[in-house]
């Protein structure tokens, strides 16, 4: 099933073409992104349920100008009389310029973007479409999947399901571009909370991709994984910190590609000298089996789209190559400071934010090994599962994983022994260049969000295949 392009920005395009023509003799450049971005929210317990907007819904106009060396933008959310719009935002683009003046503020000289003459309109398929279900029927299914995790087992307490359906629509404008791109994408959990005497524990297991209602039929088929795998956690053992041989689930291998080069390689980082992965372009920072690509177009997850939100059409950039980092990605402004090509990594949090370079997919590529080798290969490790979260720093290289659990190996065995919770530290070339073994398969989750340091928060997807490695766990 088509999703079809927005009908609301489908009528708006002449007036913000002409919106464009009326700023065109003030400003070198002018480009136009337009916005409209429509989902809901369920969340569904043994005890509530609750159903509200999607909290990245947005309808709304950014304005980036070019004159004499530097960049403005306006934005704004209703489109009025095009005329005194293009009026009103001269105005407020001349008092930006004599803020700029009067603080006599420091601004860095960029070039104007050049644009080849594109025209694109892209509407992606899923199987099904949301909207071929009501409201009242996703949370019917949604129930039942609660019910069944609570009758699984009488140690459960609780268990939660939730969904996100979102239909992204954006059109970008300029005198040489007309872009225009619509998609769906899903993401969804569930979630079993288990007690036994003297503790609770919790797990999870994420959904995700540009997918549609095809969705829900994933989540009612893993029900049961989910609360066997919250029960596993009740009888774990906290893990001897040291130095181990481990091997990452796909999931874990793609929260390592994330916070190892994720904005560590975002080169606005360059820029301002904040990023420590500068220093090592053309340099093997990680073991000759190592091959990590970055890009929307790396796979179609939450994180995919066709062009970003500088008009810059969808790449897929190969970051590492037999270990060696070849470069980094990029937002169209700081590729031009750079001289660079952008990388169709400019993204923005909103219509009313700045765009900055950000992750898409962060992948892993994968190789030839089987679990089964790198399970037999290690004499005592751990097998690492299911990601909580990662923290990292661009400009010391340092990476720190939060982790559910981890399955002890011993003489090239799983014991049974679980430990969790599981922490992975380390610096990050260290870790990479211990990697000897690479999986076959590559799986990718979409279903986090990014922030740039404590904010501007996006969509990201990452993954890989399941590595064999050495880390320091506690």
């Amino acid at each position: 099933m088509k999703t079809h392009f927005s009908n609301k920005l489908q009528k708006e395009e002449a007036q913000l073409q002409q919106l464009i023509t009326l700023l065109r003799p003030s400003f070198d450049y002018v480009s136009i992104l337009a916005t409209d971005v429509r989902g809901d929210s369920l969340r569904v317990s043994s005890r509530m349920s609750s159903v509200s907007d999607y909290d990245g819904n947005e309808q709304g106009y950014v304005v980036r100008v070019y004159q004499n060396g530097l960049y403005s933008e306006v934005s704004f959310n209703v489109l009025t009389d095009v005329k005194e719009l293009a009026q009103s935002i001269q105005d407020q683009l001349q008092k930006q310029l004599d803020m700029l003046q009067r603080t006599k503020t420091k601004v860095l000289d960029t070039p104007k973007l050049e644009e080849e003459e594109t025209e694109l309109l892209v509407e992606k398929e899923v199987e099904q479409l949301p909207e071929t279900l009501s409201i009242e029927q996703r949370v019917e299914r949604l129930n039942a999947m609660c019910k069944k995790g609570m009758a699984y087992h009488s140690n459960v307490v609780e268990f939660m399901a939730s969904l996100n359906f979102v239909h992204v629509n954006k059109m970008f404008l300029s005198t040489a571009k007309c872009l225009k791109q619509s998609y769906v994408f899903s993401e969804a959990s569930i979630v079993a909370v288990v007690r036994d005497e003297t503790q609770t524990k919790m797990d999870y297991k994420g959904f995700s991709g540009l997918k549609g209602a095809e969705i829900l039929k994933e989540m009612e088929n893993h029900v049961e994984e989910v609360v066997d795998s919250a029960l596993e956690l009740l009888a774990t053992k906290r893990v001897v910190p040291g130095e181990y041989d481990i091997i990452t689930t796909p999931e874990v291998s793609g929260l390592i590609a994330h916070e190892a080069f994720g904005h560590g390689v975002e080169m606005d980082m360059f820029v301002k000298n904040r990023a420590l992965a500068k220093q090592y372009i053309g340099k093997p920072i990680a073991s000759p089996l190592v091959e990590m690509h970055e890009g929307a177009l790396v796979a179609d997850s939450t994180a995919a789209y066709a062009f970003d939100d500088e008009g810059t059409l969808a790449n897929d950039v190969t970051e590492i190559k037999d270990g060696i980092l070849q470069t980094g990605i990029a937002d169209a402004l700081s590729a031009l400071r750079l001289g660079i090509k952008p990388t169709g990594n400019g993204k923005r949090e909103s219509f009313e934010r700045k765009a900055y370079t950000r992750m898409t997919n962060t992948v892993f590529m994968g190789k030839e090994n089987t679990l089964e080798e790198m399970i037999a290969s290690i004499q005592h490790g751990y097998l690492l599962e299911g990601m909580q979260s990662g923290m990292e720093d661009p400009k010391h290289w340092g990476i720190q994983c939060m982790l559910t659990k981890g399955r002890e190996i011993k003489d090239g065995a799983l014991t049974g022994v679980v430990v969790s919770p599981v922490i992975l530290t380390g610096y990050v070339p260290d870790l990479l260049k211990s990697i000897t073994m690479v999986g076959k398969d590559v799986k990718v989750d979409g279903n986090g969000y990014c922030g740039k340091g404590y904010k501007e928060w996006v969509k990201a997807a990452d993954g890989g295949p399941y590595l064999k490695a050495k880390g320091r766990l506690g």
